[in-house]
């Protein structure tokens, strides 16, 4: 074969290659999916993480230092306002109320004869037999002594309070927590951790936070801060196994610092917890309800941002989709927006796929039905072994 023979063979096997990759990869398909938008009716509910605490939250430290000589309760148990919960040791205790005691008791035996040496001292000066001097120091010795009694019975309160703190009570009705120190533990109110901790859940918080740009929106829809709160509507607490727990609640505070390190402001919403089926430390996820009327809802999407602003791509009567800024709302439920502006009801808009579109391009319109069917197709022939649009 001569050169020129070869060089159309090879000429010839390129071109069958290229017609075979022609075949094997057909153009993109044009079509893409679209919606009418309408007015209509919404309910979204946006979803915040929270975090559960009780109305309060107790550490329980020991006033005095001592052993604990007895636990009175167990971790998780109901306890009520002023129930013992530790005993701590008492013997030197009750050793030092029974000194104070002693104490007292001295003086006042004391002053009894200071007040006899008084007496004594006071007809021997009416008789001009001692001087004023050894009068007034007498009167002085009496005085003296009764400011000594004063002092050994604030002592003697001291002590019967030490005596008392041995007994280490609940200061609110709760729930008991955990319990690192256990019998025989020597504890005192510099110890690490606390004895343990109580939490008042009759009532609970659940603490969740919303980025500074939803807050200003919030409370510029609003007026205020004061008022996004009186507006708030009541609002829901999905539990951490996804169900939703049965008593609403209400937004009850609004912090008013920004967090330096999130860029996010911290609410609270109350509950009630009558079954105390909530636990301090627990979390879930606030959802907050919305009801708008005669709105706009866009699916999120159909949208895309550019600079924090949100763009959709409406479909004109030539099938050309041209870009346009719209405004929604800052609460959503993750699926959709609600449009307060830049969209009409009536224009169409593309479902999906706007990411592989630019203002100006003409595609043609299916609905997202077709768009589903293609979509299917597609996924089927790619299991078969096939190629798109191949038969």
């Amino acid at each position: 074969m001569n050169m020129k023979s070869k060089i159309m063979s090879m000429a010839l096997l390129l071109a069958l290659v290229s017609c075979g990759e022609q075949k094997g990869m057909p153009e993109a398909s044009n079509e893409f999916a679209v919606v009418t938008v309408s007015s209509t009716s919404a309910e979204l509910e946006t979803s915040y993480p929270a975090t559960i605490k009780g109305l309060e939250d107790i550490e329980i430290r020991p006033k005095v230092s001592g052993f604990i000589t007895k636990l009175c309760v167990d971790e998780g148990d109901f306890v009520r306002k002023g129930q013992p919960l530790f005993q701590l040791e008492r013997v030197q205790f009750e050793a030092a109320v029974r000194a104070a005691e002693a104490s007292i008791n001295v003086i006042k035996a004391n002053i009894k004869t200071q007040e006899l040496n008084l007496e004594n001292k006071r007809m021997l000066h009416s008789k001009g037999i001692i001087s004023n001097f050894d009068l007034q120091s007498a009167e002085n010795q009496l005085e003296s002594l009764k400011a000594q009694l004063a002092q050994a019975q604030a002592a003697l309160t001291d002590a019967r309070n030490n005596l008392s703190y041995c007994t280490v009570t609940s200061p609110v009705t709760g729930v008991v927590g955990s319990i690192p120190y256990r019998l025989g533990s020597l504890v005192s109110g510099s110890s690490p951790q606390p004895l343990t901790t109580v939490s008042n859940i009759t009532t609970m918080y659940a603490y969740f936070s919303m980025t500074e740009k939803q807050m200003l929106a919030l409370t510029r829809e609003k007026g205020g801060i004061s008022a996004a709160m009186d507006k708030m509507p009541a609002v829901k607490l999905q539990l951490a196994d996804g169900t939703e727990y049965p008593i609403s609640g209400t937004v009850s505070a609004i912090s008013g610092v920004i967090e330096a390190g999130t860029g996010a402001v911290q609410m609270r919403a109350t509950f009630a917890n009558p079954e105390r089926v909530l636990r301090s430390g627990g979390t879930g996820s606030i959802l907050v309800p919305l009801k708008s009327e005669g709105c706009i809802l866009v699916p999120q999407k159909a949208t895309y941002d550019i600079q924090n602003k949100k763009y959709v791509l409406v479909v004109d009567s030539a099938n050309v989709v041209n870009q346009r800024e719209i405004e929604v709302l800052v609460q959503n439920d993750g699926q959709n927006y609600i449009v307060v502006g830049g969209l009409k009801p009536g224009e169409r808009i593309v479902f999906e796929g706007v990411n592989q579109l630019k203002s100006g391009a003409k595609i043609t319109p299916i609905t997202p039905e077709q768009a589903e069917i293609n979509r299917k197709k597609a996924e089927q022939a790619l299991k078969d072994g096939k190629m798109p649009g191949e038969k």
